[in-house]
């Protein structure tokens, strides 16, 4: 009987795989039960902090997360407990689930929306409306107030339950405080890099970056997120945090800009996203007047990232206080609508994360107050309430304490109605309760939130904003007045030692290899630009594109940052190479002494100066250039043509040379790659020119010689015998010629002709100079303009 059994049972084994055999079977998902059983999401929650008078409205959707059906339900809203201090607050985020006594008691029927059925995964909204008065409030704070849900299921059908709850605060102060807290909002206009270095246009004024994509129109779009934060802090009493980067790159886009191509070429960019461009300029002008605004330094530094890989790099500590320097002009130019009194003495280091390094090199670069958070400089655990922001830290240094709960209150994900709702509630929740910490001590509270905040992350804040500023518990002000508050003495003032600074935030910084790389760059530059009759056109580019490279917003993306250093070098070098040496091919020289042309060619679009040709023999004793082994020649090269030299040379011996002819700038610093060509020389010399002197009288000598014999022998013929054949006759008398040895006779017509003049033999054999014979370079060595 038992084998009978098995016999099924190993059927169906044999047929599963042996991945099948050895998974382990899935435990299925427990199905919600009690207060998680339906999923609560709040849409809305109007008034955020209601006054005397008001109706509270929360809105949101139900969604049955069990696979049984709900009857009987309604949506209730419950009025918890006072939560009087701030850790109260913290605390109550932690709870999960509903809590009997702590959730309280239902609101009046009359308020409760009513379900009569929710099947399994269906979905429904809600919306409550009750007035102030009826929600039983006491005194004044925040409460934690929830919605929830209660029904009946198929398998309890007997008693009604709490099937979901969700919680948020209620900001409850109908009358002002005795001492509103002074709160300042930063409100920050950031982007990332969207140029580089490379430029284009040939006039003396027309020179626009080149756009590496169209992202940065994306943001300046209506709707995009840097349109959206312009639109939105117009209307908030708030204190802008502006990268004159950002500014500027925009103006380039409106100025009509241009979109890089493929292989090196560029396109014009869209006339939507141009006229975009100068909309948002005018509307950021109009947003800006009247508020108070802070520079940055150009490209937004990560200051720490300086302080603990670069300082020690040379040229780093400098570009930061240009880069300071550069942002005050950017944001501060006459006769433009951003015409704007804007202060650079503020460093704002990534996250308020501060270390005694990164405050020295915060004031190296100008900055005389250091925008920090009180999570980096944390209070004594003895101090019951949260002192002023401002306070000294030593050296004539402010530091500006932000609250880290506030600033950090917007940093997740808005994208949800629900999120962004309990984020705005639980944002003023926290502020009130600062505030009732010590209503007799007013204090300054600053509020500086994430970098580049999202668009939803932007409406959420502008919401609290809003809220924040209608004057019960919280009075706007600027940054610059909370600066100067008088500080707490019992605030901490003592700066963090560098070993505290956040593991996270260390672990994103610029390596120093990167700031080594930047600095190999402005060597480069430094060259570069001593050769260029306008300098400008070329140190203003790349100083800016070396500033956005060490930018805070490359934090996370490091990749992407040591393309823009790669990318910002290789076009510096690209730059260099266009003013360069003609290579050459190998050439002959005969003679005692000849001439080598090198030709330089300027392919920029302005003039090139400052440079001199060297011309230098490897063996000067067989080939000597000059007075020395080499020799240099000045030039001057117009834009886009090319200047031949031509250097002496004499030649002492025979054999191959190599030559290298190098550009040097006046300060004798190699400029570009050399070129090397060999030079066969073939020196003709006095002894050489006498041995052919000598062979040549010989060769006369001999002729002579031939003559007279020849003579002679004529003679002899004709006064051998009286039977001699009569010759031809003369031209005068018909009879035969005389054949006298002494009569003069001319030279034998085949005979040479002497030397008029042979020189004494310790006299020069000719000329100092022989022939030249060089071969011509490439095609492409010379260029005619």
């Amino acid at each position: 009987m038992a084998v009978t059994a098995a016999v099924p049972l190993l059927g169906l084994l044999a047929q599963l795989t042996p991945a099948q055999a050895d998974t382990p079977r899935q435990p299925a998902a427990a199905e919600p039960t009690g207060s998680r059983t339906v999923d609560i999401q709040l849409t809305g929650l109007t008034p955020e902090a209601p006054e005397a008078g008001d109706t509270v409205t929360v809105t949101g959707t139900l969604t049955n997360r069990s696979k049984q059906t709900i009857t009987e339900a309604h949506v209730a809203l419950r009025v918890g407990q006072l939560l009087g201090s701030r850790s109260a607050i913290d605390a109550a985020d932690e709870r999960s689930g509903y809590t009997p006594g702590l959730d309280g008691n239902e609101i009046a029927d009359k308020y409760d929306h009513k379900v009569d059925k929710l099947k399994p995964k269906e979905k429904e909204s809600f919306s409550l409306s009750v007035p102030v008065k009826d929600l039983q409030l006491g005194a004044d704070g925040v409460y934690q107030i929830g919605v929830s849900f209660d029904g009946r299921t198929s398998s309890v059908p007997w008693q009604e339950q709490v099937l979901g709850i969700k919680r948020t605060y209620l900001p409850w102060q109908p009358e002002p405080t005795a001492r509103q807290s002074r709160t300042t909002v930063l409100w920050p206009l950031i982007s990332t890099a969207h140029v580089g270095a490379r430029t284009v246009g040939g006039g003396d004024d027309d020179q626009n970056n080149v756009f590496e994509n169209d992202d940065l129109a994306k943001e300046i779009l209506p709707g995009g997120r840097l349109d959206r934060m312009v639109s939105l802090g117009k209307s908030l009493d708030v204190t802008w945090v502006i990268d004159p980067d950002l500014v500027n790159t925009v103006a380039d886009m409106a100025n009509g800009y241009r979109l890089a191509a493929k292989d090196g070429k560029t396109v014009a960019g869209s006339k939507e996203n141009k006229d975009a461009a100068t909309n948002w300029l005018n509307g950021l002008g109009k947003a800006l007047k009247g508020h108070s605004v802070i520079a940055l330094p150009y490209g937004d530094p990560d200051l720490a990232s300086i302080a603990h890989n670069g300082a020690k790099i040379p040229t780093t500590l400098a570009r930061l206080k240009t880069a300071t320097d550069v942002g005050r002009i950017t944001l501060s130019i006459p006769d433009t609508d951003l015409d704007l009194k804007v202060s650079t003495e503020y460093a704002w280091p990534v996250d308020g994360a501060i270390d005694r390094s990164i405050v020295d090199v915060a004031t190296s670069a100008g900055a005389t107050k250091v925008i920090t958070r009180n999570d980096s400089l944390s209070e004594p655990d003895s101090l019951l309430y949260t002192p002023s922001a401002a306070r000294p830290i030593g050296g004539g240094i402010t530091a500006v304490v932000t609250d880290t709960r506030l600033s950090t209150a917007f940093e997740g994900s808005m994208d949800s109605p629900q999120s962004a709702t309990l984020a705005v509630q639980r944002f003023l929740a926290q502020s009130l309760a600062l505030t009732r910490q010590d209503e007799q001590k007013q204090r300054t509270v600053v509020i500086a939130p994430q970098r580049t905040p999202t668009t939803a992350q932007a409406e959420a804040m502008a919401t609290a904003v809003r809220a924040l500023q209608g004057g019960r518990w919280s009075l706007s002000q600027d940054l610059d007045k909370a600066a100067k508050t008088k500080a707490d003495p019992q605030a901490n003032t003592r700066v963090p030692a560098r070993s505290a600074y956040p593991k996270a935030l260390r672990k994103q910084e610029l390596p120093t290899a990167a700031f080594t790389s930047l600095h190999t760059t402005q060597k480069g530059l430094d060259s570069f630009q001593e050769i260029l009759q306008r300098p400008d056109r070329v140190i203003t580019p790349f100083g800016l594109a070396m500033d956005r490279a060490v930018a805070t917003s490359w934090r996370g993306r490091a990749g992407q940052a040591a393309t823009y250093r790669t990318d910002v070098r290789g076009y510096l070098d690209s730059l260099v190479r266009q003013v360069r040496l003609i290579p050459k091919t190998d050439a002959k020289l005969s003679g005692h002494s000849a001439t080598i042309p090198v030709t330089v060619q300027n392919n920029l679009l302005q003039d090139a100066h400052h440079l001199k040709v060297r011309l230098t023999s490897t063996k000067p004793t067989r080939l000597k250039i000059g007075e020395r082994p080499w020799e240099e020649r000045t030039i001057k090269i117009g834009a886009g043509h090319s200047q031949t030299v031509k250097f002496d040379t004499t030649i002492n011996a025979n054999g191959p040379v190599q030559v290298k002819a190098q550009l040097v700038t006046d300060d004798n610093r190699p400029y570009g790659q050399p070129v090397e060509f060999s030079v066969d020389a073939t020196e003709v010399t006095s002894t050489v020119m006498l041995i052919i002197a000598g062979g040549v009288l010989l060769l006369v000598l001999a002729g002579l010689r031939m003559y007279t014999q020849r003579k002679r022998r004529a003679r002899e013929d004709g006064t051998g015998g009286g039977d001699t054949a009569p010759g031809p006759q003369g031209p005068g008398d018909g009879g035969p010629a005389p054949t006298n040895e002494d009569a003069p006779q001319g030279p034998a017509t085949d005979a040479p002709a002497p030397p008029a003049e042979n020189p004494p033999q310790d006299s020069p054999a000719g000329p100092d100079t022989g022939s030249e014979n060089i071969e011509r370079s490439g095609t492409g060595e010379r260029v005619d303009r």
